[in-house]
């Protein structure tokens, strides 16, 4: 049985039922948890609960099998076939074997790329898109003639020795491999000069000169374990952490009394002291919150520490230096899986997310023959696994699917890079399900994108999809025209059968430092209490999640300004500009919340609140309304 086979089996029996329900329950106290033991039965089928399904977790796990393939070279060359084949040949000009670091090789091996792949497009009709690297993919070449261009002098180096050219083959023991030699050959590859001269030039850039570092086998064992019913032994192993974790605090003597702190007071008195320009007593101030924040302490401590970060930066005037460092950085695949997975397991709010776009797209386009997606903000593709699977599962067959991932650009020669890995991921997970897909990427600006270069076929389904995206285009306080409304009036005119829209829901994008600081600072108070009430403190998942995400949102928030700055808004003012560029609200199928808001209580943290406002459904903690959902159509009147 193949690994995709095992993998997919694993993910058809994992249902969002498989959650045990969650031992949070009337205090808040950890000394309250109690650790269910139904988490340890084998779950059952429910089909109604198939949109929870967590293959993106089986993913996950295809994303880190991709991360190892860089490795696979190095393995190649110490093969013991390999060095058996290479070394008479050193023995032949008189050189000892194996060759020092100096030396070139004696062969080289490159893997091209397809001429979709240049393209940024990517078709996949039923044809796995997966490759391996195995002992039969060993091709030898020469020294290339390049070499003997510089005389005759340099061309002698690559000659034996005046003793050693007469051989007498009797008293060489050359051994071959079994094999003829036309299996060692190469198909000619008209696009490998193009790669090799493309690879040369990113190794130019510093910034793309990063060699990712080999994932841990603890890293993949946890992505892995997480697939299938495997997926609640994770969540109760963190629940059982944080509850050992409160036990040993409780049974620890009393350390004596500390000095109290209000450090949300001291974040204002600071953030007030640098609006007014008395930077001495700000530094001051600074020395004081960094004594008395951490990383890793209480949920408190480690949003002052951020904070502080965010405050040293505007205070020295590098806020857009700092910012755009920590948005270059390179983000190796493990540390976004781990913080991803510790996410999925404490938080409803991705997963409710995906499901209500997922189901509402999906009921949209039932009766499709094709469907194309405008994906605002694509990023790794988390989403569309389940949903092509359950694509595949509609009655009748499944339609062509095309995708259009818009995201950022990167900075070096390849801006689309990781868009373009998010479509070969796809396109093979839809070969595995016999779901025709046709995938294109695109690296811009929501607002730069030309619209008018999508192309958006007659007889397809047109569907445009934005998660937690939004924000980041500037509002009309930063430019006169506003790039909202301009992106929302362009998807408008592309008359699309459904826009879902999930937004954050946030009033920290005032223009006015001051009030800005105080909205954030109450924002991610909330966020931050969250983790530290799920989550165990000394969890490194957990920093990543804090330093990579929400260390970086309050960087922008506090030290940028201009058009870098992102400005959240409240779900209000979003449902007026979406009526403004002229669509209708969708109205919620009542019986989609009602199962799902059971579900969260049942599964996840009491505090967790999910509501409606109208045609919104609003996912918040301990009140405070941190994300709206919402679908929208054309309105034609």
């Amino acid at each position: 049985m193949s690994k995709y086979s095992i993998a997919t089996e694993l993910i058809e029996d994992f249902k969002f039922t498989d959650f045990p329900p969650l031992p949070f329950h009337a205090q808040n106290s950890f000394n309250d948890f109690a650790i269910s033991n139904s988490l340890d039965h084998d779950a059952e089928s429910d089909k109604s609960s198939e949109p929870f399904s967590d293959m993106v977790l089986d993913y996950i796990k295809q994303m880190l099998m991709e991360e190892d393939m860089g490795e696979k070279y190095d393995m190649l060359q110490s093969h013991p076939d390999l060095e058996a084949t290479e070394k008479p040949f050193y023995e032949l000009i008189g050189e000892k074997y194996p060759p020092s670091p100096d030396q070139p090789p004696l062969y080289f091996s490159s893997s091209p790329e397809s001429s979709d792949f240049n393209q940024n497009h990517f078709i996949s009709s039923s044809q796995s898109s997966t490759s391996s690297v195995n002992d039969e993919e060993l091709f030898f070449k020469i020294l290339p003639a390049s070499q003997f261009e510089k005389g005759v002098e340099e061309a002698k180096k690559f000659l034996p020795s005046a003793d050693r050219l007469v051989i007498n083959f009797g008293e060489i023991d050359l051994k071959f491999p079994p094999e003829p030699i036309n299996s060692f050959r190469r198909p000619k590859n008209h696009h490998r000069d193009e790669s090799i001269f493309r690879e040369s030039r990113r190794n130019k850039q510093s910034a793309n000169s990063y060699e990712e570092p080999a994932i841990p086998s603890e890293v993949l064992d946890d992505v892995l374990l997480c697939a299938g019913e495997k997926f609640p032994k994770v969540v109760k192993a963190i629940r059982e952490k944080i509850y050992n974790e409160a036990s040993k605090k409780s049974s620890k003597r009393k350390k004596p009394k500390e000095e109290v702190v209000d450090i949300n007071t001291l974040l204002l008195h600071c953030a007030q002291i640098i609006t007014n320009g008395d930077n001495q007593r700000a530094n001051e101030l600074l020395r004081q919150i960094r004594n008395h924040s951490s990383p890793h302490g209480d949920a408190s401590q480690r949003l002052a520490h951020y904070i502080a970060d965010g405050l040293e930066a505007r205070l020295a005037g590098t806020g857009s230096e700092v910012y755009r460092s920590l948005v270059n950085k390179r983000k190796t695949v493990s540390d976004v899986l781990k913080a991803y997975q510790l996410y999925l397991a404490t938080c409803p709010f991705r997963k409710l997310s995906y499901h209500y776009a997922n189901q509402t797209i999906l009921d949209t386009v039932q009766n499709a023959k094709k469907v194309h997606i405008l994906d605002f903000g694509i990023y790794f593709g988390f989403q569309w696994p389940v949903f092509i699977k359950m694509l595949s599962c509609r009655p009748g067959g499944p339609p062509k699917l095309r995708i259009t991932g818009i995201d950022n650009p990167q900075p070096g020669f390849r801006p689309s890079e990781r868009i373009e890995e998010t479509g070969r991921r796809l396109a093979d997970y839809a070969d595995r399900f016999g779901v025709p897909f046709e995938y294109r990427a695109i690296a811009a600006k929501f607002d730069e994108v030309k619209f008018e270069e999508i192309a958006i076929h007659e007889d397809e389904m047109l569907v445009v999809n934005c998660l937690f995206r939004m924000h980041n285009l500037a509002d009309e306080t930063a430019i006169v025209d506003c790039p909202r409304d301009k992106v929302l009036k362009a998807i408008r005119k592309l008359n699309p059968a459904v826009f879902v829209n999930v937004v954050v829901n946030g009033s920290y994008g005032a223009p006015f430092f001051m009030t800005r600081f105080r909205e954030a600072l109450y924002h991610f108070s909330a966020v931050f209490d969250m983790l530290d009430v799920t989550a165990p403190r000394e969890n490194e998942q957990r920093h990543l999640l804090e330093r990579d995400m929400y260390g970086r949102f309050l960087i922008n928030v506090i030290s940028c300004e201009g058009l870098e700055r992102d400005r959240p808004e409240i779900y209000k003012q979003w449902q007026v500009r979406c009526l403004r560029a002229g669509f209708a609200q969708v109205s919620l199928c009542p019986e989609f919340l009602k199962p799902v808001k059971e579900k969260v209580r049942a599964y996840y943290h009491k505090d967790f609140n999910i509501d409606e406002d109208g045609k919104w459904i609003l996912q918040g903690w301990k009140g405070r309304i941190l994300y709206g959902l919402s679908a929208w159509r054309p309105n034609y009147f």
